[in-house]
């Protein structure tokens, strides 16, 4: 599971050993304790083993994502576009490409990290655990999915076994997430864990030290920055329930801003 093999990709195991496809010379069974020898898993010809030529390429990938973010004028024919997108090798083994769940029209807009298990079962973000206890946490002050709380994610599609995604994955999903907040173009935007903050606000730098404060949000499809706030993730939150008393904190601030 921690390896993300999470998954079955196939009706029957392939048995490399005893296929015949996987021979070791004399030579080669010299050198083993040294150099082990691995099986030709591309022999296993599963459609999950089919990728796209962008995969091989990052800076492709990225090129790609960055030119359909580009040309996407609505909500609609971004999220076409995202469905759409081939160059982010997690895609194959996801089960549902996770945009959006909310009020477009809301003033909050809400980034998280990538979708889990049960996002990609349903395909909306923060429907898990950690969706009930953001729901929970947004009703205190006021705020609801249907009404004025718009969500996305870093990354549109569930990393195997549940990792955090990439630098790669991350910056091939980039123009995608910052057309996405441009077209929503909300009062206010709150990034929800490390992985949205270091991507978007490019601090490297741990969430207790950052959050409690306000930050200028900017990308190159915005004309003015966004009021920025950085705060735990909620499935952070469960796993350390002692630090619901500073996350109760920015909730009180977002409610102070909101109001003024």
């Amino acid at each position: 599971m921690e390896a993300g093999a999470d998954e079955a990709v196939g009706d029957e195991a392939v048995d490399y050993f005893a296929s015949g496809e996987w021979r070791v010379t004399s030579d080669e069974k010299k050198n083993t304790s040294q150099h082990p020898v691995q099986p030709p898993l591309t022999t296993h010809h599963s459609p999950l083993a089919t990728q796209s030529p962008l995969h091989h390429s990052p800076s492709a990938a990225i090129a790609a994502s960055r030119a359909l973010a580009d040309k996407a004028a609505t909500l609609a024919e971004l999220e076409a576009a995202v469905r759409s997108f081939d160059g982010c090798a997690i895609k194959k083994t996801a089960n549902k490409t996770v945009f959006s769940d909310g009020n477009p029209q809301g003033r909050v807009m809400i980034i998280g990290e990538a979708p889990g298990a049960q996002e990609d079962i349903q395909g909306i973000p923060f429907c898990g655990p950690s969706g009930k206890l953001l729901d929970a946490m947004l009703a205190a002050i006021g705020l609801t999915r249907a009404a004025n709380v718009y969500i996305s994610n870093t990354v549109f599609w569930r990393p195997p076994g549940n990792r955090q995604p990439s630098p790669e994955e991350t910056s091939t999903c980039l123009p995608f997430v910052e057309k996405h907040i441009a077209l929503v173009k909300p009062a206010l935007l709150i990034l929800s864990g490390g992985t949205a903050t270091t991507t978007l606000l490019r601090k490297d730098t741990s969430i207790s030290r950052l959050r409690g404060k306000f930050y200028d949000y900017t990308n190159p499809y915005l004309e003015t920055p966004i009021p920025t706030v950085v705060t735990y993730h909620p499935s952070y939150l469960l796993r350390s329930p002692a630090q619901k008393r500073l996350a109760w904190n920015d909730l009180l601030m977002i409610k102070d801003f909101l109001a003024k």
